[in-house]
């Protein structure tokens, strides 16, 4: 379980994000046309796995903007936003805001907030997936994990990007 807070109160979740140099843990997410995408289609790309509660929150906007931004400078690289948000919501969203170098999937209906050890157990955001990032390398390897200390915060992009080099 990590710790982390939200406005300064503490909030919990379900485990610990994977460890940098492990295998990526199959997941199975909804994307906008309710087709399931499993880590298995990014297979042979890097992968930035942009978590967070909810695109209808100014910070999860924001690195939504930000990693479509710098997403469309790098080579066999896709952004993959994860939430909780209905496919809906987040295709809406990338649509109203030009965000097209990303790749938005859902976990209305999955384990990914489980098995990536990133669900809130507590806080008026309980069951919501905490921010964080996990970036992949071409076989599927942890290069790059950042629970974000506290949820209002924006994530470390710079190292993030970093890892993908």
């Amino acid at each position: 379980m990590a710790t982390i807070t939200l406005k300064g109160t503490p909030a919990h979740t379900v485990g610990e994000l994977p460890k940098v140099g492990d295998a990526a843990r199959e997941f199975t997410l909804v994307s906008g046309d309710l087709s399931e995408k499993t880590l298995s289609d990014f297979k042979g790309k890097k992968v930035v796995l942009n978590i967070f509660p909810s695109v209808d929150t100014g910070i999860c906007a924001a690195s939504a903007r930000k990693f479509n931004e710098e997403a469309s400078s790098l080579e066999n690289t896709v952004v993959v936003n994860v939430s909780k948000d209905l496919p809906f919501a987040l295709g809406r969203f990338c649509a109203a805001e030009g965000l097209n170098n990303v790749e938005n999937l859902s976990d209305f209906r999955g384990t990914f907030g489980e098995d990536y050890g990133v669900t809130l157990t507590d806080t008026p955001l309980k069951g919501l997936l905490s921010r964080a990032v996990v970036v992949l390398d071409e076989s599927g390897k942890v290069v790059y994990t950042e629970q974000v200390p506290e949820i209002g915060q924006e994530p470390d992009y710079q190292s993030a990007l970093a890892a993908l080099k």
